[in-house]
């Protein structure tokens, strides 16, 4: 599918966003300036409309071994309102994509996850029944997990429910050092800013049942806010021009969460991980952290003997020293012409003023400090390994 819009897309037009293809879908790159909305972010507040991420609600008796046989991580470790970072990986231990996966409260049932908010006790253990997961995959990953787990379920017999539930779920990410006082001024009780860093919790945002959870892309402090499709602009409101009634949030377009992202090192797949343009497992991505090799997932074998063996080259990232972008693509030599990897994701850091970028170096070369080159147009550009993140939050 092509051509999606978020149920934001009519309130970016009139606020003049400048619009992208991502993922399939038409997203807001940026409102005002990137490097605007990059300094709104870590200097106090902004919002993204993140509604082009997928969700897939899994429950019933075998949901939990189904979602253990297909992330890397161990959701048995979960309870209701936790929730973690895991990769989801094909039979050679390759990423295909990586996810945050969310325990909801039992008993719900997939297919009702965000019309069954309002219906919830909100301490989230009063609940009773099967597990209840939710799982957040990459733009334009929603339909090609659902298949996968579907799959997957039907060819060992597992008694659960998958529902793609994307459109149902809208999804903001309030950041910055002022988040805490937003979404607390939103919201009418204190839980919500009471929650550690992944967890979360259901909570009334702006009157609309949403699921809140401390987690995001930026590296600041912030919360992710999933609310049903319907109540998307009163959501949004609430952080932004009049309607806000604590701090002020720029609206911030993917630009922005593209040159937060990478200052902090994080992934993005498609483009710093790809299983066909570049097939990366976790363990040369550097989150070797979030395998579980007691748990029985589809990839395990092949990732455990890579463990033990090592890996030819890591995930690293590199600051130039001379005047110069890095880009995806770009070679990293040895400074004499010699090929020791390949930038994937590169940027001029908004907040350092200094040309940053990641990528795949060879494992002599990724201790910090080791001088490297960076083929940039045709010319070595005198470079740094640097292990992210570049800015200290």
């Amino acid at each position: 599918m092509t051509d999606r819009r978020t149920p934001l897309h009519e309130i970016h037009e009139e606020r003049g966003a400048k619009f992208t293809d991502f993922g399939g879908w038409q997203m807001p790159v940026e409102f005002d300036s990137i490097s605007e909305e990059h300094a709104a972010v870590r200097d106090s507040l902004g919002v993204f409309d993140v509604s082009h991420m997928g969700e897939i609600e899994v429950s019933g008796p075998d949901a939990t071994t189904l979602m253990n046989r297909l992330t890397t991580n161990d959701v048995t470790a979960l309870d209701p309102g936790d929730s973690q970072y895991a990769a989801i990986t094909n039979a050679d231990g390759v990423m295909l994509d990586d996810t945050v996966v969310y325990r909801l409260p039992d008993g719900i049932e997939a297919g009702d996850g965000a019309a069954a908010l309002s219906g919830l006790d909100r301490d989230l253990d009063a609940g009773d029944g099967d597990p209840a997961y939710l799982f957040v995959p990459n733009a334009g990953h929603d339909e090609q997990m659902y298949d996968r787990w579907i799959d997957y379920r039907d060819e060992q017999g597992l008694d659960a429910a998958v529902e793609n539930a994307t459109d149902d779920w809208a999804m903001l990410a309030v950041q910055g050092p002022d988040a805490v006082d937003a979404v607390d001024d939103a919201t009418p009780a204190d839980r919500v800013v009471g929650l550690s860093k992944f967890e979360a919790t259901v909570a009334a945002v702006a009157g609309a049942d949403s699921w809140v959870a401390r987690t995001g892309y930026t590296g600041e402090d912030g919360f992710e806010v999933m609310c049903p499709a319907g109540d998307a602009e009163a959501v949004w409101a609430a952080f932004v021009g009049e309607d806000a009634g604590g701090p002020t949030a720029q609206p911030c377009g993917l630009g922005a969460r593209d040159t937060l992202r990478t200052e902090m090192g994080y992934l993005l797949s498609g483009q710093d991980f790809d299983p066909e343009s570049e097939p990366r497992t976790p363990y040369e991505a550097r989150i070797g952290f979030v395998v579980k090799l007691d748990t029985e997932f589809v990839g395990r074998d092949a990732l455990e003997a890579q463990k033990e063996e090592g890996v030819d080259e890591k995930f690293v990232g590199v600051r130039l020293l001379e005047r110069g972008v890095p880009r995806n693509g770009y070679a990293v030599t040895d400074g004499d012409l010699t090929r020791v990897g390949q930038l994937t994701s590169g940027t001029m850091s908004p907040t350092l003023d200094e040309p940053i970028g990641l990528g795949y170096l060879h494992e002599h070369y990724t201790e910090p400090g080791t001088e490297v080159s960076v083929v940039v147009r045709g010319d070595e550009k005198r470079a740094e390994v640097v292990i992210p993140p570049f800015v200290d939050r």
